[in-house]
């Protein structure tokens, strides 16, 4: 059993950061890859980033790329994303999640533990 939780979103003007966070318990993270999701009202859930399980590859939505940057400290079973250069379309409930096996994947079919979900607004 994983619980995952996010934490660090909030609203911010637009061209401002926020940094998200998604602390674990229940296991230990590191020989998992793990994802940053969101998901805008209306819409499905989308890929934001990745990260491997040694934190040494990461990977980005077009969208995203260059302005947002995923990371991890396995000692302290936290994952983060630093979100710069916000745009108003940037705004949704951002998830982090557990691959079903370790290794990543940008379908979110393919995660079983989900955290609650944090707000991102971003205002123009």
């Amino acid at each position: 059993q994983v619980h995952l939780v996010e934490s660090g979103g909030g609203l911010v003007q637009a061209g401002g950061s926020l940094r998200l966070s998604c602390a674990a318990s229940g296991r230990t993270l590191s020989s998992y890859d793990m994802g940053w999701f969101r998901q805008a009202p209306g819409k499905e859930r989308e890929f934001v980033a990745a990260i491997r399980g040694s934190g040494g590859s990461t990977y980005y939505a077009d969208s995203v790329k260059g302005r947002f940057t995923i990371s991890r400290d396995n000692a302290k079973n936290t994952v983060y994303l630093q979100m710069n250069s916000l745009k108003p379309e940037d705004t949704a409930v951002y998830y982090c999640a557990k691959p079903i096996r370790s290794f990543y994947t940008p379908d979110p079919r393919m995660y079983d533990y989900w955290g609650q979900g944090t707000q991102v607004t971003v205002s123009s």
